[in-house]
């Protein structure tokens, strides 16, 4: 694979690169519990070992303890975003006499209102953690005030489908940012991959409710409630027109946009797998997590600090560079991307990237917000 994208570094932390074994140690899943495509195809990256970021924190807080000083909420995020939210629907409303076909439209689409969709849709991120307050329910409503720039309600469910992929990463059946079997077999060539870095905000909106439903609760009322009577407004004082330039911008950040190469290069595996590493019974792992600390961080409150992201969740973006010079030694062989764009170009071009190149586990992690018997506590989801 080309180094242009991804660096690897020779690691100096043997223990903590090779991770070390789950304990509850499972067989890779026989053919009659897998998708039958998945069978055919052979795809993804199977392993044995637990995902690395608990395992690593917990080295971090034993060699570094004042790391943990750095969790809790950043109050300069709501700010943020009532700045953002404020410049979208400004434009919006500026653009309200424009028309759709013009290139000044798609352009300030672009340009602006993707880059601040974008930026709130990583605010939602933000916020799913419980970093812009310290209560819980500040936070669930003030998520969706950063919503209402996007157009469509989604907030609310946001929520529950990211905390699980946090606490399942790479589980089978849980972690919903894996591709479906469908989608890794039908959109594993170069123009299926277009075709998916094209259209990913789609992608991302429905793969989750064809993985698992989550129950509806009042926030998730309250978001449609407060997204449509928004959207209406808009439609009665601006015109047809400021909300599609919303729309637009919703679309185009998750497009073919600088900002949007992060959804590809946080988890999508770009190194080259060995075939000792392809064989889960070695018990060798696979790099999961990409991190990317290039100048893009600015828009997207420093989610390309993904492995630092992943190993403590609980530490809000403006504090996320501090864990990373604190904690050097643990991030410095770590395998990284210095450019998003690129990354979407070498996902595309490069026969070695594709849609099945991501790593899965079939047992481990819980569901947030499922059923009771798997439900989290709630002081869990808070943690």
């Amino acid at each position: 694979m080309s180094t242009s994208s991804t660096i690897t570094q020779p690691s100096r932390r043997n223990a903590v690169a090779k991770g070390k074994p789950s304990t509850d140690d499972i067989p890779l899943p026989p053919d009659s519990e897998r998708d039958p495509l998945e069978i055919k195809h052979r795809d993804f990256f199977w392993t044995y070992t637990e995902e690395p970021h608990r395992s690593r924190r917990l080295a971090i807080i034993k060699a570094h303890p004042e790391v943990t000083k750095l969790c809790g909420p950043e109050p300069l995020t709501k700010y943020v975003v009532l700045g953002v939210v404020a410049l979208q629907v400004g434009l919006a409303y500026a653009l309200r006499n424009t028309s759709f076909f013009s290139w000044k439209f798609w352009l300030v689409a672009y340009v602006f209102g993707a880059t601040s969709n974008q930026n709130l849709f990583l605010a939602i991120h933000e916020i799913s953690h419980n970093l812009a307050f310290r209560s819980p329910l500040a936070n669930r409503l003030f998520a969706i005030v950063a919503n209402i720039p996007i157009g469509v309600p989604y907030s609310a469910s946001f929520r529950p489908y990211h905390l699980t992929h946090h606490k399942s990463l790479g589980v089978d059946g849980l972690d919903t940012d894996l591709p479906t079997a469908l989608e890794a077999v039908f959109l594993n060539s170069i123009l299926g991959k277009a075709f998916f870095c094209t259209c990913q905000i789609f992608f991302y909106a429905i793969r989750p409710m064809t993985i698992f439903r989550i129950p509806l609760t009042w926030v998730h009322f309250v978001n449609i409630a407060v997204q449509l009577a928004f959207d209406a407004a808009l439609v009665h004082f601006a015109g047809p027109r400021a909300l599609l330039y919303l729309l637009l911008s919703s679309f185009l950040a998750g497009s073919l946009h600088p900002l949007a190469g992060h959804f590809i290069a946080e988890h999508y595996v770009y190194e080259t797998v060995t075939p000792a590493q392809r064989d889960p019974a070695n018990r060798i792992p696979v790099p999961e997590t990409f991190s990317y600390y290039g100048p893009l961080n600015f828009f997207t409150y420093n989610v390309g600090l993904h492995n630092e992201h992943h190993d403590f969740p609980a530490i809000p973006w403006t504090r996320l560079p501090a864990l990373r010079r604190i904690a050097s030694e643990f991030y410095e062989d770590l395998p990284y991307h210095r450019s998003w764009t690129y990354a979407i170009w070498q996902f595309i071009f490069d026969q070695n990237v594709g849609m099945n190149c991501r790593v899965k586990r079939k047992q481990g992690g819980r569901k947030v917000g499922g059923a009771v018997e798997a439900a989290w506590k709630q002081e869990e989801i808070e943690a």
